[in-house]
């Protein structure tokens, strides 16, 4: 259950990067609801992810949780905010993700 926490805490880490880039580019009462998303999303997070180390090493927890995490903005930023997909980018992004599963791979719990 504890790389489950994982996962889904790195998740709710793209879903608060998103809000904060859907919040800078609205104003008024629609970024104030993108900011309370940031803020929910956050929480959750954080909360995911010391739920995730009560089990795990934090140092693999806390890379994979943070990999979870820049590779989905990476890719929403390419997806939804019309960030260039080079091919560095997306060489390095790979292999991020091989780092990621690498981490999962040699850690023992």
């Amino acid at each position: 259950m504890n790389w489950v926490y994982l996962i889904i805490g790195g998740f709710c880490e793209i879903g608060f990067a998103a809000c904060m880039g859907k919040a800078r580019e609205a104003n008024g009462g629609t970024a104030l609801l993108w900011w309370v998303g940031f803020a929910a999303f956050l929480t959750l997070s954080m909360y995911l992810l010391y739920r995730a180390t009560l089990t795990l090493p934090i140092g693999t927890a806390y890379a994979v949780w943070t990999g979870i995490g820049a590779v989905g903005s990476v890719v929403v930023g390419i997806l939804i905010f019309k960030e260039p997909a080079t091919f560095w980018r997306l060489f390095f992004l790979f292999t991020l993700i091989c780092s990621i599963l690498g981490l999962k791979a040699v850690t023992n719990a």
